[in-house]
């Protein structure tokens, strides 16, 4: 049981951590470097030091991009 609830809390910590890139691109100036559209997708295929992480990261943000995509229409380009 105890370790049923580790694998809940794992699982949940990495889908809070997922969709940075979504939310960094929209939201901390200079990090949307001027994409209209799917900026936390193109965030996260910059290539950083945290590469590993665009497996967990990449999924999420192209659905939280792709739901936002009217948002990003109105918005103009991110800076």
């Amino acid at each position: 049981m105890k370790s049923i609830l580790r694998l809940i809390l794992l699982a949940g910590s990495l889908l809070v951590l997922t969709g940075c890139g979504s939310i960094i691109s929209r939201t901390v100036p200079g990090q949307g470097h001027n994409n209209q559209y799917y900026p936390g997708v193109q965030w996260d295929m910059r290539d950083s030091a945290w590469r590993f992480l665009r497996i967990l990261d990449l999924p999420l943000s192209l659905v939280i991009d792709t739901l936002l995509l009217p948002v990003d229409a109105r918005h103009g380009p991110y800076e």
